[in-house]
């Protein structure tokens, strides 16, 4: 099949969190099992422009990438030339991927697939989720809800959400759609045993010289960290090593909660950390806490349970069935008295902390291998386009 996936944003993984790895990870896997797989995307890099040709395939790992530029309203990732592209080129695909809701690239997309009659398929990506509409520019979303994205929904041939968890929230919109499929998130395995102290930089050798708990994933207020900085209080013996991408300037809140509490001697802030160094943060740390008060699913959490390092997730995260199910870790309320408790109780067992490593690794290595994840999206794919 020749497939197309629509997404806002390519670059780099760390500023743009889960969705654009997980993307790339289904693409990845679907050009290995023999698709032909293209990306159409902006070169937006936050506030700057990424350094990469413009209207040209670039290969990434057997994907064919192409980059436009967005210059008029930049936020919602408009492109003239992304524009064209879809037009001049969206008939010679099979079926197209849409990855993402509230922006310009999934309504352009979903406009052309219907008047050249290819089939669609919408993520959404975590996005609809009410209480996060009304959290932050109500206004504008249940505005572009109502003119735009209803229709680009219930025109889908299907909506691809990653967890049950998901799946509830999309279905309190009421949208008529064409059918619901759940297929999870995937993780690339990495041999974390080979990551020697030698390879690390200085700041990462200091860092995972001492125990500590770990958050790794994107600076924001949704993620939770508010009340995870509070629960520490009932783990003073330990340190909280929190790694990722400041969004919103958001960090200096929690600064400003930290020194409150008078925490400063046992939180630090990382920074982005990529790459082997991410790697070793995973495998070192004591355990990991994803205490997001709205998560679709958790890459980062997955990420950490394929390490071997257990893992603490609110019920908000769209991987705690699993977690539950598979004895990996334990899932706790969000208030700091409960995440302080479940926090206490694996700071102050090691046997138990060894069991649930053991546990995280083995689960995930049996049910998220891109390779089985990508042959479930392409059965998906098949039907849609007519071809099974």
């Amino acid at each position: 099949m020749k497939i197309l996936h629509v997404v806002p944003s390519y670059i780099p993984a760390y500023r743009y969190g889960g969705p654009i790895y997980s993307v790339h990870g289904i693409c990845r896997a679907l050009a290995a099992q023999g698709h032909k797989v293209s990306v159409c995307t902006t070169n937006v890099d936050g506030l700057c422009d990424a350094n990469v040709p413009l209207d040209a395939a670039v290969d990434i790992d057997g994907v064919a990438v192409r980059y436009f530029s967005s210059h008029a309203f930049r936020r919602i990732y408009y492109s003239a030339g992304m524009h064209a592209y879809l037009k001049r080129e969206i008939k010679y695909f099979d079926l197209v991927h849409n990855h993402s809701v509230f922006l310009w690239p999934t309504w352009a997309a979903a406009r052309e697939a219907e008047k050249n009659k290819i089939p669609y398929v919408i993520s959404p990506r975590g996005m609809l989720v009410k209480e996060l509409i009304e959290q932050k520019s109500r206004c504008m979303k249940i505005a572009w809800i109502k003119l735009i994205e209803k229709r680009n929904i219930e025109k889908a041939g299907a909506i691809h959400l990653t967890s049950e968890v998901e799946k509830k929230e999309f279905e309190r919109f009421n949208f008529k759609t064409n059918g619901l499929f759940v297929v999870p998130n995937g993780v690339f395995f990495s041999d974390t045993a080979s990551v020697t102290p030698a390879a690390l930089s200085p700041r990462i050798k200091n860092l995972v010289s001492r125990p500590y708990i770990l958050f790794l994933g994107r600076v924001h207020w949704v993620k939770g960290l508010d009340r995870l900085i509070s629960a520490m209080k009932y783990v003073p013996d330990m340190r909280l090593v929190i790694a990722g991408n400041d969004e919103e300037g958001y960090q200096k809140k929690l600064n400003e909660l930290v020194s409150s509490l008078g925490l400063k001697d046992i939180v630090e802030f990382a920074g982005p950390v990529e790459g082997f160094e991410k790697e070793a943060l995973y495998s070192k740390a004591s355990f990991f806490v994803l205490p997001s008060k709205s998560e679709n699913f958790g890459n980062a959490a997955l990420e950490a349970m394929a390490a071997g390092c257990p893992i603490i997730v609110t019920p908000e995260v769209g991987l705690s069935p699993f977690v539950s199910r598979s004895g990996g870790g334990l899932v706790a309320n969000g208030d700091p008295l409960s995440l302080g408790e479940a926090m206490a109780r694996l700071a102050n067992d090691a046997t138990l902390r060894k069991q649930m490593g053991d546990k995280a690794k083995r689960a995930v290595m049996e049910a998220f291998s891109w390779e089985d994840i990508a042959k479930k999206m392409s059965s998906i794919y098949e039907r849609l386009a007519g071809h099974a």
